[in-house]
């Protein structure tokens, strides 16, 4: 699913979009600071989905959803304003989230969007995991990732973290030598579970069954210390019922 994020705020877009990476089905192609830019990018690009405020200046969200062109994408607003919620809903958006953002509460947003795409193209839905929802099956205990030249074969309840350097990913595991693989945090998170690892930093995901005790700002795994991102932290406490 490809959308963007409209907010002033550019620590509002950090947190929708860190939200976003955290459930890795929601691919974010672009941010805007401004809205009169996203209007010409919209009509003029396939997008699935639109977070955008409301409150803006030169435009709100509600002008801006009226002042499009052909087919709109579907809208989830976010903004500290519940007030705007009726109109919004007169607009046809599928969603109101209001500012501080709970992570369960836009998962729900999100798996909306998925159950609309559904029923108008006829395709199969995809739920995203929350703590309090339903997760999606994982069957397999193990995954394959490519290290070299040849395709190893992880178990994935061995794995502690996950840490990002520059174009590889270094999977940390309690019973090997870490392992070093080219691939992207959106591809491991995809053969991953969701209830299981969770993004907590642009760096950083960890198997929150390994996670020994929370330090402020860092996550410790053993004797290791993990942080969490500024733009994960609402998230990951969220996650973990803090």
């Amino acid at each position: 699913m490809k959308c963007i994020i409209i907010d002033d705020e550019p620590l509002a877009i950090d947190v929708v979009e860190s939200y976003c990476q955290a459930l890795g089905a929601v691919e974010v192609i672009r941010t805007f600071t401004n809205a009169i830019e996203a209007i010409e990018f919209i009509n003029t690009n396939r997008i699935d989905l639109v977070f955008s405020d409301i409150e803006m200046p030169n435009i709100s969200g509600i002008e801006l959803i009226k002042s499009l062109e052909g087919k709109v994408p579907y809208f989830i607003f976010t903004t500290a304003y519940p007030q705007y919620a009726l109109e919004g809903f007169d607009l046809n958006a599928v969603d109101y989230l209001v500012k501080p953002i709970p992570f369960p509460r836009f998962i729900k947003a999100v798996n909306r969007v998925k159950e609309m795409m559904k029923l108008n193209n006829g395709g199969a839905s995809f739920n995203v995991s929350s703590a309090g929802g339903q997760a999606p099956t994982h069957e397999d205990d193990f995954i394959f990732v490519k290290s070299e030249y040849e395709n190893l074969k992880l178990d994935i309840h061995t794995i502690k973290h996950i840490q990002g350097l520059k174009d590889y990913l270094k999977i940390h595991s309690e019973t090997a030598k870490p392992v070093l693989t080219l691939m992207s945090f959106k591809e491991i998170q995809s053969k991953l579970p969701e209830t299981i690892f969770i993004r907590v930093h642009r760096s950083y995901i960890v198997n929150v069954n390994k996670i020994t005790s929370i330090q402020k700002n860092r996550i410790i795994i053993n004797d290791e210390r993990i942080p969490i991102g500024e733009s994960y932290r609402s998230m990951v406490y969220s996650r973990l019922n803090i």
